[in-house]
């Protein structure tokens, strides 16, 4: 599914480069649950924004799906995001004034799905994640945990080939970071590929396999069980 050859990533700091990915290499095949792991300033922020196709490559290949989205322009990374990319983020990143469903059935509305469509593929997904009682509740009105669902429940409503997951439990307490991890572990068994972004080395030990990332570089490539 995702296919990373010599990746590299320098950004330019006045008259100094900057070296983020110093030329990274990785297959993950459809289906795996993945751990990107490393302390700040390992790069596994900007190897995120590459795989997420929020950014491009300074040099190397990424091939999505068998497509090389490394030298997309911006209208392509957009279309890839669309519909090939599930992002679900630390700070959840929805729209406080607007009902949980709303919330949800927003990526549709870009994707010009009708409202009828929209509304039953939100409220399905909600249903999915536990929270089909609590559809006219805005983000205020419910956990962090909760909150967290309904940010897995958007990820998923194009139905992409990949969800990318950005320290997804980072701002919640040991007990529901267990439940969104368990979560997520469903999604895997029902064929979703998952990518997770995190420096815990507790939440990577309850994937499948740990890429770790230091100094720009790919240090270890670790199959867990």
């Amino acid at each position: 599914m995702i296919e990373v050859v010599d990746l590299k990533k320098v950004y330019q700091s006045g008259e100094i480069a900057v070296e983020a990915l110093k030329g990274i290499s990785f297959k993950i095949e459809d289906g795996e649950m993945v751990a990107i792991v490393g302390p700040s300033g390992s790069g596994k922020s900007t190897l995120m924004n590459l795989l997420g196709c929020l950014d491009i490559p300074t040099a190397g290949s990424y091939l999505l799906d068998s497509k090389d989205v490394s030298k997309a322009d911006d209208n392509e990374l957009a279309e890839v995001r669309n519909n090939k990319i599930g992002f679900v983020f630390q700070k959840f990143n929805l729209l406080a004034r607007d009902s949980i469903l709303h919330n949800v059935e927003t990526p549709l509305i870009y994707a010009g799905i009708k409202k009828k469509e929209r509304i039953k593929r939100a409220t399905n997904l909600l249903t999915k994640v536990g929270l089909g009682d609590r559809l006219d509740h805005n983000p205020n009105e419910i956990s962090g945990g909760q909150r967290q669902r309904v940010a897995v429940a958007r990820a998923l409503v194009n139905n992409p080939s990949l969800i990318l997951a950005d320290e997804p439990t980072g701002n919640l307490d040991s007990k529901t970071e267990a439940e969104i991890i368990d979560l997520f572990h469903e999604l895997n068994q029902q064929g979703h590929t998952i990518i997770i972004v995190t420096h815990s080395e507790e939440v990577a030990r309850q994937t499948n396999r740990i890429i770790h990332i230091l100094d720009g570089e790919l240090v270890k490539d670790e199959v867990i069980g």
